[in-house]
């Protein structure tokens, strides 16, 4: 198609705005309409990577999407605040793509699928694991039946820590006020290790096992001392047919993008017929079946266009009239949703809880 979709970017609570304007302005078709946010020092770096000129830079979101009229804005808010964004940008009539998690609670993402639904423009939840050619991979294999039923998912994920890396991974050393101002640590804003990565386990663990929800849910969470919010978690979910686990951790020996901490980072799901072990950024996974039982490294091969990014993969949706489907949908994302509620405030009673509706 001949079309330019123009696509604002808007809040850069989260850094990951810096990758999203780079898929942006790499894309054939798009463009990036304009950028917004209330503190114009985050928005310098992108202003200079990608060349933004000072008319398409804005600190009131009113204005900025008055005056590029996008087709699409791209928002990276701090968790707890998405359902007041989506609600913000909603009625401009414009397609959504929400920077993970989903949202802070399931009532604030129901906020969110209410607030689109007036619109009918999509809202895609991006997921970055989504675009690990090895999880896809493993996906593709599970979807084939090659280990059977699923019956269990271990997920292990995180990193050193959200502020010793920037926009495109560029590695910083925090400073302890960084650490002690950042919403990444604040209860309020939605901080902590479990909202920031349990997501990624219990929405691509949905995807694997093929929408299935769990019955029950047991969390236990851990900080140090002086914070306010989550290091370390451990989630146990229990379906109609089995276990499955979930940890997030920031404080890894390294951070999995670099070089594979141990544990290492990523899924291994059991099936009824075998075994995958996907982990993050790696080229290969790893199968046992009762074929061959010792287990055999496949390749996982680079992802090909227009499945290589959320933004290309958000443009394909919508020139083909498709809705987004696996884990930047509304339908897994929600379920991956309920078990992270049902997991924190699991956490905070002591107690095992029903899976929350």
């Amino acid at each position: 198609m001949n079309k330019k979709w123009k696509i604002a970017g808007i809040n850069f609570d989260h850094f990951h705005m810096g990758d999203l304007l780079r898929m942006i302005h790499e894309h054939p078709s798009a463009e990036i309409s304009g950028i917004c946010d209330t503190q114009p020092d985050r928005m310098k770096e992108a202003v200079s990577n990608f060349d933004i000129p000072a008319d398409k830079v804005f600190t009131d979101e009113s204005e900025c999407m008055k005056k590029t009229n996008p087709d699409i804005v791209v928002l990276c808010p701090a968790t707890a605040g998405h359902a007041e964004w989506t609600e913000r940008i909603a009625p401009f009539n414009v397609h959504i793509l929400m920077e993970k998690p989903f949202a802070s609670s399931l009532e604030e993402a129901d906020r969110m699928i209410a607030a689109m639904k007036p619109t009918g423009k999509q809202l895609a939840i991006n997921w970055p694991m989504r675009w690990y050619a090895s999880h896809v991979t493993a996906y593709e294999y599970v979807h084939k039946g090659i280990i059977g039923e699923v019956r269990e998912v271990h997920y292990y994920d995180g990193n050193r820590g959200p502020l010793y890396h920037g926009a495109d991974k560029i590695e910083k050393e925090p400073t302890s006020e960084e650490k002690s101002s950042s919403w990444f640590y604040r209860k309020s804003e939605g901080g902590g290790s479990l909202l920031d990565y349990l997501g990624y386990g219990t929405t691509l663990g949905t995807w694997f096992n093929g929408g299935s929800s769990p019955i029950e849910v047991a969390c236990m969470m851990d900080a140090s001392k002086g914070l306010e919010v989550d290091e370390h978690s451990i989630t146990i979910a229990r379906y109609d047919y089995g276990l499955s686990k979930f940890e997030t951790r920031w404080g890894t020996f390294t951070d999995p993008w670099i070089l594979q901490p141990q544990p290492k980072c990523g899924f291994i799901i059991k099936g009824t017929e075998g075994t995958i072990s996907s982990y993050d950024g790696e080229d290969s996974i790893r199968i046992q079946t009762k074929d061959y039982r010792e287990g055999k490294v496949h390749p996982a091969p680079a992802l090909e266009s227009p499945y290589r990014n959320p933004v290309e993969y958000f443009i394909h949706c919508l020139e083909e009239n498709k809705s987004v489907e696996g884990p930047l949908s509304l339908e897994i994302s929600r379920i991956g949703q309920q078990i992270v509620d049902t997991a924190f405030q699991s956490a905070v009673e002591k107690r095992t809880l029903p899976l929350k509706k």
